[in-house]
């Protein structure tokens, strides 16, 4: 059929789409557009979603930091460069864990104090050799997978912290299901971590756009801005726009 053709193409261009979107383009039903997708995803061509389709599997499984870091090189290091340069003289910064959020560690070159707080080991050991940065490692169970904390010991210091901004790495953006990790350990941390800082700034590649870890973060609405690439698509930078979130593209 050619509107199955036409919704794949289309599909390569977005990555994701949603039902309420292709109604619109194709002037059909959501009953018509959800048959549509459900025999394009039974021969394989499509994911289906709430609400959409995805192009890739948009569930997510653990990978450890070591494997991450490796994908998206490039990508990463230009949402951290960008990101970099919103830290101000005497800041003070949360920074969660995830393999963008240590590419932003590598871009920090305070020439004034810096207050760091981190769950992140290799977010430490980069910022270490700068005696002008105060680093506070919170404290717990490691993740080895991640090299970074988790658990309560974590939670209880950030009760008594507050800092400007919390630069958080995510594994998936999905604008139904919001931010969300793999591990419910970190994400509980990464929730505290929203009520410790004035503004919420996500980093996140392209490829992390429609995708759903295990563990659900927070809603789109409970964040301020997302720097990423120029992979995002136009409808999902609009979905984004919509909700309140400042999308920023390297």
């Amino acid at each position: 059929m050619e509107r199955h053709q036409l919704i794949l193409e289309k599909l390569q261009k977005e990555k994701y789409l949603t039902v309420a979107d292709l109604c619109t383009y194709f002037n059909v039903s959501a009953v018509t557009i959800r048959k549509d997708l459900s025999l394009l995803e039974e021969k394989g061509l499509l994911y289906r979603t709430h609400g959409g389709a995805s192009l890739e599997n948009p569930y997510i499984n653990e990978r450890a930091v070591n494997e991450k870091e490796k994908i998206s090189v490039e990508e990463k290091n230009g949402i951290a460069e960008a990101a970099a340069k919103l830290i101000v003289a005497n800041d003070s910064i949360l920074l969660a864990s995830g393999t963008t959020v240590q590419a932003l560690a590598k871009f920090i070159q305070p020439k004034e104090k810096l207050t760091v707080i981190t769950s992140s080991i290799h977010v430490v050991l980069h910022l270490l050799p700068f005696s002008n940065v105060h680093i506070l490692q919170l404290g717990g169970y490691i993740r080895h997978s991640a090299a970074s904390v988790v658990g309560s010991y974590a939670q209880q210091i950030l009760d008594n912290v507050s800092c400007s901004k919390l630069f958080l790495g995510v594994d998936g953006i999905d604008i139904n299901y919001g931010l969300s990790t793999t591990n419910l350990d970190e994400a509980q941390l990464n929730q505290k971590m929203l009520g410790s800082a004035q503004k919420i700034i996500v980093l996140a590649d392209s490829s992390k756009f429609g995708k759903k870890g295990f563990a659900k973060i927070c809603n789109l609405n409970q964040i301020d801005e997302i720097i990423t690439d120029g992979g995002i698509s136009p409808t999902m930078i609009k979905q984004l726009e919509s909700e309140g979130v400042k999308v920023r593209i390297v």
